[in-house]
């Protein structure tokens, strides 16, 4: 299976469909801005204009072995109709890349064992582990950062920054990209995985260093009464395709 469309080529995507085509992969990748086209085109891309929010089709762009969905819409019947033409396509597996926000705060360390918020996007993950015409595995990002996503961007503007005491769950997207490419290489399918660096410094250690590091002031945090956090745990992710994190040590960004 060496054909794959990666649904969302932007800050993750494009530089995913580049790996892939480093690998040798035919790769076809979607956007719904028409003034990205040329530019994914420039680089091999075989680039589609699509928006699931529109009653389009999909089937030049489902003609592959592998889709990835990287995309950040939460349109359920958009999801409901893409799904029903995977259905009718080539595409034997489907990688759907989710967030940790499905879990709560619940105080605790969370494994994938652990129970969702009631979602539009855990509603969009079932969809796609019940269908019987492909596999799909789930990889839950934790907080996303790298190339031009740095934290110290963030909370900007005098705002303060809410639980200093909890702590922080994030991943690198070179991580990221790396984990997509060993749960294609190992054949890690009907799996649902979260992805976090196995380093969870407070949030007022790592954003009082990442503000600081790129000479910002010390940032201000709020007070928070009341005190909730959770702990992103990857043992499963990193047991099963016996990974390793590039960028594992969350204070050194």
């Amino acid at each position: 299976m060496r054909n794959i469309s990666i649904l969302g080529c932007g800050w993750l995507g494009k530089p995913l469909a580049l790996s892939f085509l480093e690998d040798g992969f035919s790769v076809k990748g979607s956007t719904t801005s028409e003034s990205k086209i040329e530019n994914l085109e420039q680089q091999n891309i075989e680039a589609h204009l699509l928006n699931i929010s529109e009653n389009e089709e999909f089937d030049l762009f489902l003609a592959s072995d592998i889709l990835i969905v990287a995309i950040i819409s939460k349109d359920i019947d958009g999801f409901e109709n893409l799904i029903s033409q995977i259905n009718n396509s080539s595409i034997q597996k489907v990688i759907f890349i989710s967030s940790t926000s499905v879990y709560g705060k619940f105080n605790k360390v969370i494994t994938e064992e652990d129970s969702t918020l009631q979602t539009p996007l855990t509603e969009i993950e079932s969809l796609f582990l019940k269908s019987d015409f492909f596999e799909t595995t789930i990889i839950r990002f934790a907080g996303l950062f790298g190339g031009d996503r740095h934290p110290s961007d963030w909370f900007k503007g005098g705002r303060k920054i809410p639980q200093p005491k909890g702590y922080i769950n994030m991943i690198h997207r070179e991580d990221c990209i790396e984990i997509i490419h060993e749960v294609i290489h190992q054949n890690a399918w009907n799996q649902v995985f979260n992805a976090c660096a196995d380093h969870h410094p407070t949030r007022r250690e790592f954003y009082t260093l990442a503000k600081l590091s790129k000479g910002f002031d010390v940032p201000e945090f709020e007070n928070n009464e009341s005190y909730e956090w959770k702990i992103i745990s990857s043992k499963k992710i990193q047991e099963t395709l016996n990974y390793e994190f590039i960028h594992n040590d969350l204070l050194a960004i």
